[in-house]
């Protein structure tokens, strides 16, 4: 289970997300799968009111992080956690 808390910003595991809350109320959330070894990022969201603050990249850190301390490899399906990944370098190392 993970909990990261930041000043305003704050990302709880739940059952196949991770919500990302800024100042104390829930601004998006990240779903995946896990699968034999590996993390499928399905979808990232940031609600529209939250946007602009980095808080879709917590998310894809927040799953990184997890990745790797799992020993898990990474399928992002999502478009914007592919990107953050692929542009990342020390992300793509997690790619599958």
């Amino acid at each position: 289970m993970i909990s990261q808390h930041y000043d305003m910003i704050n990302i709880e595991q739940n059952d196949q997300t991770f919500d990302i809350y800024y100042d104390a109320e829930k601004a998006g959330f990240m779903e995946y799968n896990l699968k034999e070894g590996i993390l499928e990022i399905i979808h990232t969201e940031v609600f529209e009111e939250f946007g602009g603050k980095g808080l879709g990249k917590e998310l894809v850190k927040t799953a990184v992080e997890f990745a790797k301390k799992n020993n898990l490899k990474i399928i992002p399906l999502c478009p914007y956690s592919k990107r953050m990944i692929e542009k990342t370098p020390e992300f793509r190392e997690l790619l599958a």
